[in-house]
């Protein structure tokens, strides 16, 4: 199985069945993200040397603010906008699909988290895949996780320490756990 043909495959939402072959090419690829991140995180990079780095962890050319360390288990579904910054100690769990605009800000410690388990006993080691999509000019505050399924609409901001569970419109600012729309932006 091709590294396309796995993107394709969490791209459809199925079930990964444990020890599948699905399941190993994810294993595979997690060993090179530990790989790339690695460099990232062990010592200083300029600029140009982190989306060098960045490129070859996602497949494909960006150019991305990033303050390292940043932490991913997959690294080749996750896809970035034009003047996106994430801060430290992010961490992308990308299997299902990860998809930032333009301008988006990550605050510290933000957790992205595509995969769930199955909740049956003998679907545990399961993984169920859906992707999370956030808009243009979002802005993710520090310490917040966004679980998998979820949408976040374009210049919304999502307050530090908040829980995203479910979609937040376009210029609504959430927080909260779970996190919860309180008014707009322009109010």
């Amino acid at each position: 199985m091709t590294t396309a043909e796995f993107l394709d495959f969490m791209n459809s939402g199925n079930q990964v069945t444990a020890e599948s072959n699905v399941h190993q090419i994810m294993h595979k690829l997690s060993q090179e993200a530990i790989r790339i991140t690695m460099e990232i995180n062990s010592c200083y990079h300029t600029p140009d040397e982190i989306n060098l780095l960045m490129s070859e962890l996602i497949g494909e050319p960006v150019e991305v603010g990033l303050f390292p360390p940043f932490y991913t288990d997959c690294g080749k579904n996750i896809h970035l906008g034009r003047g996106v910054f994430i801060n430290a100690g992010c961490k992308f769990q990308d299997q299902g699909g990860i998809f930032i605009g333009d301008g988006a800000l990550i605050g510290h410690n933000t957790v992205l988290a595509t995969l769930n388990h199955g909740l049956l006993p003998e679907e545990r080691h399961d993984l169920i895949p859906r992707p999370i999509h956030i808009g243009r000019n979002v802005w993710i505050g520090s310490n917040s996780t966004i679980l998998s399924g979820v949408t976040i609409g374009d210049h919304a901001v999502i307050g530090a320490g908040s829980v995203v569970t479910k979609d937040i419109p376009e210029n609504m600012i959430a927080v909260g756990s779970p996190a919860k729309v309180i008014r707009s932006i322009f109010d």
